[in-house]
């Protein structure tokens, strides 16, 4: 860190910064309207290896198959 460079940025945050363009970016993805609550299930090993299974056979995670599943059987969309 050079004092020019100390002169730079402290200059720069004199001026102001956009907060448009400091807005945070990324993270988890929506799941919905709302944001997601965490559900802590119990599995049997025989179930968490069943389900480690399918989302590696679907490319996918084990919250993924778990909300797929969920879905079909409760017919919701």
């Amino acid at each position: 860190m050079t004092s020019e460079l100390i002169d730079e940025l402290a200059a720069e945050a004199e001026t102001g910064y956009d907060v448009a363009a400091l807005r945070r970016r990324g993270g988890r993805r929506p799941l919905g309207s709302a944001p997601g609550d965490v559900v802590p299930v119990r599995l049997d090993p025989d179930l968490r290896a069943a389900l480690a299974a399918r989302a590696d056979a679907d490319h996918t995670n084990a919250s993924d198959v778990i909300r797929q599943a969920l879905r079909a059987w409760l017919d919701v969309a």
